[in-house]
């Protein structure tokens, strides 16, 4: 059963958490009008203890979001950034499901990722002129940023050219790797 992404499905849980129903909460919405998102989340959660993830459910529908998914498929997703990057992750993920048939490839936090059973393994995304990847795990990432010798690795992800030609070998390495680590 998929996971209800609406802004509402996180009302119950406002209304029971912090004591008032939606009604006083949409009120105090309406007196923060204008500003920017950053200080409605910060008086939610100053002023009402509202968490991170309350916070923003209660701002952007607020602001006229309805739901946080924006993509329910990869395909979805691959049509929102450029052709080339759009090219280079479709050829990262078939090098990673044709090797390893028992992984899914899902949309996640609004980007294409693969899991194994209830574990993500890695996952991509696009920024302006780069494509970049994400294996989930610390060691694995550590241990394989040096190999991509066109990727410059950064804190969480590798950031790969746009135009990277996709080294299948490295990547079905990486994904190994991770896989032996969840054992």
């Amino acid at each position: 059963m998929a996971k209800d992404s609406s802004r509402e499905a996180h009302f119950p849980a406002i209304e029971k958490k912090y004591g008032e129903k939606m009604a006083y909460w949409f009120k105090v919405m309406a007196k923060l009008e204008g500003k920017k998102y950053p200080e409605q989340i910060a008086h939610l959660k100053e002023n009402y203890g509202f968490s991170q993830a309350h916070a923003n459910a209660l701002v952007m529908y607020s602001r006229g979001s309805e739901s946080s998914q924006r993509f329910a498929t990869p395909s979805e997703f691959y049509k929102s950034v450029t052709p080339q990057q759009a090219k280079t992750m479709k050829a990262i993920f078939k090098a990673i499901t044709t090797k390893f048939p028992e992984l899914e490839l899902v949309i996640a936090w609004n980007q294409p990722m693969v899991k194994f059973e209830k574990h993500y393994i890695f996952g991509a995304s696009a920024s302006t002129k780069h494509v970049l990847i994400a294996p989930w795990d610390q060691k694995v990432l550590q241990l394989f940023a040096p190999k991509f010798k066109e990727g410059n690795a950064l804190k969480k992800t590798i950031q790969l050219p746009n135009d990277w030609d996709v080294d299948a070998k490295l990547i079905q390495a990486m994904i190994k790797a991770s896989l032996a680590n969840l054992k």
